[in-house]
């Protein structure tokens, strides 16, 4: 078995792949022609988005949507970067919105929170130190 997919569920599929695009520097992979499920490039495992249509008409018992005004899920998409400074300021620049600012963990690695255009959070960290 193998971890293929991270689909999350958006009001606005396309926004949120331009989104992607600009704050986190993603390329675009796939998007329908009705826009309602896209892909980016984004590594081994693939970030994907659906519509919250596309969800209901997946989950008949239906499911929580995502808000900006409640607090977040204790669910995170996480991103490594060695330019942490940098990539943290530029989502902010592209409408991502700060949750927690960037720290430095006791084991050295540099951590800060970011919720996306729909309120999912993102963690941008330099990536682990192997010793």
């Amino acid at each position: 078995m193998k971890y293929a997919y991270t689909i999350l569920y958006v009001e606005n599929v396309a926004e949120t792949i331009e989104f992607y695009e600009k704050a986190f520097g993603f390329n675009r992979k796939f998007l329908t022609p009705e826009n309602d499920y896209g892909e980016l490039i984004s590594g081994e495992t693939t970030i994907a988005f659906a519509s919250i249509e596309l969800g209901s008409s997946n989950f008949k018992s239906g499911f929580e949507k995502i808000s900006k005004s409640k607090k977040p899920f204790g669910v995170e998409l996480a991103f490594t970067t060695e330019n942490i400074e940098k990539d943290f300021q530029n989502a902010i620049n592209f409408g991502a919105t700060e949750f927690e600012p960037l720290t430095e963990k006791p084991w050295g690695q540099k951590v800060g929170y970011l919720r996306d255009n729909n309120g999912f959070l993102i963690e941008i960290c330099t990536p682990m130190k192997t010793e």
